[in-house]
């Protein structure tokens, strides 16, 4: 039974599974509820959102003896077929979010899981504002619509603790080892700020294959880069309390 400083989350993003890889993904996750409570995917589950690879991973992560929570990232949306993509999913017995919430028993605690696939825009100091064209404020304004959903998501949901799973960055910190140039597409401070706002026990994220691990919001939130490049094994697990452990 969990309690709530041990209570266990498995994470990982960018798994990017091909038809290549059928049954190979699965065979790394054996075990994994003797390691954890709860299975959090940040989104790149596919390399080109092909409808095939979306029945892949659906396949990889049917049945497994934990919760699994999902949210979808830019390659999945590659072919424009996100939604059936995510459809697989939740016939799997995954939970999508997209820019809203769930609740998930861990053992006698529930755990509240917020999030989607995040966008760009950059951080504090450099990053793009709603001003000049319709198009640079419509991607601002696309950012600034997803954090404000995940902002009511927060507040609303009723759990013993909250997480929040992204595809895009809320900080710059977990992004140190990419570009500088590409930061502006890899995550937005919308996001952090929505967090910070609103309240939750940790964020992670993937996207940024050459980026950091660990960081912080402004407003003290731990947030992890759990991309699969960076992890470089199956999936990370970091608990409610202050440890962490893989």
């Amino acid at each position: 039974m969990s309690t709530l400083i041990d209570l266990r989350i498995a994470a990982v993003g960018d798994i990017h599974l091909g038809e290549d890889q059928r049954g190979q993904y699965r065979k790394k996750l054996a075990g994994i509820e003797d390691r954890a409570d709860v299975f959090l995917l940040a989104g790149d589950l596919t390399r080109h959102g092909t409808l095939e690879e979306g029945k892949v991973v659906a396949d990889e992560l049917r049945d497994l003896p934990i919760p699994v929570v999902a949210v979808l990232g830019n390659h999945d949306y590659h072919s424009d077929l996100q939604y059936e993509i995510a459809g697989e999913l939740r016939d799997a017995g995954v939970v999508v979010l997209d820019d809203d919430g769930a609740v998930v028993e861990c053992g006698e605690h529930k755990l509240g899981v917020v999030g989607g696939k995040g966008f760009g825009g950059g951080y504090a100091g450099k990053c793009a504002s709603e001003f000049g064209e319709r198009e640079i404020k419509n991607f601002v304004a696309h950012t600034r619509y997803i954090a404000e959903a995940w902002k009511v998501a927060l507040k609303e949901i009723v759990a013993d603790h909250r997480v929040v799973v992204s595809h895009y960055s809320p900080i710059k910190e977990t992004l140190e080892g990419e570009p500088p140039e590409i930061y502006p597409f890899l995550g937005s401070y919308l996001l952090a700020e929505a967090v910070d706002t609103a309240g939750a026990d940790l964020i992670v994220h993937g996207h940024a294959h050459k980026g950091s691990e660990k960081g912080m919001t402004p407003g003290g939130i731990r947030v992890r880069n759990v991309a699969l490049p960076v992890l470089r094994r199956a999936y990370g697990i970091y608990s409610m309390g202050e440890s962490e452990h893989f």
